[in-house]
């Protein structure tokens, strides 16, 4: 599989997205601000080093921050914290291990650190709870409620959200990166690639989102042999077992956006389609009877292509909500 590489206007699009949709209640994100300074000089931070071990990479988390690379990272608190998260990401075919370290945290006060496996925006969950292997619940490790110190997530995202009522409270994790033989769900950061998506005989759901308008160009989607059921281009493959979904919509929950097309039995490209939504997503469902595969590429729609389209029956909700 391969993704284009990133751009650092990309990266800006992607951080400056996360910054604004924060919001949740209790031990879930909640809203917080973020100057345009501070946007920048998460980038000037990030600069990837190829060191030993005695030599990672090290800096401070901010209350709100997005870390992309493996390393040591470390907060104290001047004053009280009550809103923070971390936002990790790695490539589509990479899973993250979280290691807490150095903790010293009041528990019977409120405070927290709690690692989740995947991302959460607006009390939306990626994955879903439909696509994620484990149930909701399993996927938050707090550090105050499990002896578990070190976390791996289940696909390329994972976060860390902390709240730290007195000055002189803290923590530091370690950031790392493992190989991923078979990602199923994945968040990319590209605004433009080519992915393909394999699901080994598993009954499991997996899907591909993409954090921008794009056009999407499936060329194959093979089930190991013809189902029998005829390629459609509508909503309505459910029954079929097995299927691939396009979606759009503006969060990154796949069960509440809506279908733009759904995709039955197996063939060989090109279906072309545009979403102009902020949040696109190839997502497949399997039985589990057969290998699925699906192969596609993406890219970035211009603002001429997106005037175009307002109008499209389909797509049109992307635009008012």
């Amino acid at each position: 599989m391969r993704v284009m590489a990133r751009t650092f206007r990309e990266q800006l699009f992607f951080l400056v997205l996360s910054a604004c949709v924060l919001k949740g209640d209790s031990r879930h994100i909640e809203n917080n601000e973020i100057s345009k300074d501070e946007l920048f000089s998460f980038f000037d931070s990030e600069l990837k080093r190829e060191t030993p071990e005695e030599f990672m990479y090290r800096r401070p988390l901010r209350c709100l921050d997005m870390v992309a690379v493996e390393g040591r990272f470390s907060f104290a608190a001047d004053s009280p914290q009550l809103r923070c998260a971390a936002f990790l990401v790695a490539e589509p075919d990479q899973l993250i291990t979280v290691e807490l370290e150095r903790v010293h945290i009041d528990c019977s006060a409120g405070d927290f650190v709690t690692v989740f496996d995947g991302w959460v925006m607006k009390g939306e969950k990626f994955p879903s709870s439909q696509d994620h292997p484990l149930p909701a619940y399993e996927r938050y490790v707090d550090y105050c409620d499990s002896p578990r110190r070190s976390v791996r997530s289940s696909q390329n995202v994972a976060m860390v959200f902390f709240r730290l009522h007195a000055a002189g409270s803290g923590f530091a994790l370690t950031v790392r990166k493992h190989a991923n033989p078979f990602p199923c769900n994945v968040i990319s950061q590209a605004t433009e690639g080519s992915y393909t998506m394999v699901i080994p005989q598993e009954r499991r759901n997996c899907s591909f989102s993409i954090i921008y308008p794009v056009e999407i160009d499936v060329s194959e989607f093979s089930l190991g042999h013809d189902n029998g059921h005829p390629r459609s281009s509508t909503p309505g493959c459910a029954e079929s077992g097995d299927f691939v979904q396009l979606l759009g919509g503006s969060g990154i929950d796949t069960s509440k956006l809506l279908p733009v097309t759904d995709l039955c039995a197996s063939f060989s490209g090109p279906t072309r389609v545009k979403v102009g939504c902020d949040n696109a997503v190839v997502r497949m469902v399997s039985s589990g009877r057969f290998v699925s595969r699906v192969a596609f590429s993406y890219r970035l729609l211009q603002r001429p292509e997106l005037q175009s389209i307002k109008l499209n029956n389909v797509e049109d909700f992307c635009f008012n909500n």
